[in-house]
């Protein structure tokens, strides 16, 4: 199991914390600018307040903090398809490269495996660093297209608008409780 550097630490989020997340969220997506993988309206776009709530409220959002107890980061997940579906996860750039996303990774894989659910999903971009070879390294492994539920090709259809998902796959990483 990865470790968190000394100073950081990992648990639910709260309501209170909603304003911190977005910046994080907006810091995080600003690493994407020069990729040309995002259209400019998703640069500038972040994750509503409302499905902050929502996600708090269902304890579908786990958030590191760091040395001043400030968030530093977040994972965002939601139940898709009898999978728990890791739909973002973000570090501020000022706190990246510290193992914090592998960590937020790891504990989304494990409220996986507490809900008794098969597999943690996610869609990332294939070939960037921080994305695809990221999650394998993690283990997780690429979903064949012609394997793809049709609740992922309707998530693909939504993230066309924004994004080329020409680059993009869906993973996933099987939980080991079975």
């Amino acid at each position: 199991m990865r470790r968190l550097p000394d100073d950081y630490a990992i648990s639910r989020s709260t309501q209170d914390e909603i304003p911190a997340l977005i910046a994080i969220d907006l810091a995080a997506g600003a690493l994407f600018a020069d990729t040309g993988l995002l259209s400019e309206e998703a640069l500038a776009d972040h994750v509503p307040p409302e499905v902050f709530e929502q996600a708090i409220t269902a304890s579908d959002l786990i958030v590191a903090r760091g040395p001043a107890r400030q968030p530093v980061g977040f994972a965002l997940t939601s139940r898709r398809g009898g999978t728990l579906y890791l739909d973002q996860i973000s570090v501020h750039p000022g706190h990246g490269r510290k193992g914090i996303g592998a960590v937020l990774v790891e504990r989304v894989v494990a409220e996986a495996k507490l809900r008794k659910l098969r597999c943690v999903t996610l869609s990332t971009f294939r070939d960037l660093a921080w994305n695809g070879p990221f999650y394998r390294r993690l283990g997780f492994r690429e979903i064949a297209r012609s394997k793809l539920a049709d609740w992922m090709l309707e998530l693909e259809s939504v993230q066309a608008a924004s994004l080329d998902v020409s680059q993009r796959c869906f993973m996933k990483r099987k939980v080991g409780w079975l």
